[in-house]
């Protein structure tokens, strides 16, 4: 984790959030799996921007990459984090064991 917290702080690094982790959070929030204290389109939006996060976009060739990844991980929003991760040359802040499993780097 202090690596991961390094690299985060270090100002070389661009710290993104894909929207994948936003859609995910929006749905384990309707689901009743994650409590916030106000609405994800409005509790998300402000700390990606307190915390200087750029959005990410998921886009079509992130979606098809899927068909290329091995099966180790199950999840879909997770398989769509490693593959934009792999197309843009990016590393993956995650304590996601199953996910360090997947071809790409991995930063925690």
């Amino acid at each position: 984790m202090k690596t991961a917290l390094a690299r985060c702080r270090d100002p070389a690094n661009e710290v993104l959030l894909s929207a994948l982790s936003v859609w995910e959070i929006a749905v384990k929030y309707r689901l009743g799996r994650l409590p916030l204290p106000a609405r994800p389109e409005r509790y998300v939006v402000s700390r990606r921007r307190w915390l200087r996060l750029e959005p990410l976009a998921f886009d079509e060739s992130g979606a098809a990459h899927d068909a290329l990844l091995p099966n180790h991980h199950r999840d879909p929003f997770d398989r769509g984090l490693v593959s934009q991760a792999i197309l843009n040359g990016m590393a993956i802040v995650t304590p996601d064991p199953m996910i360090a499993r997947c071809p790409d780097p991995i930063v925690w």
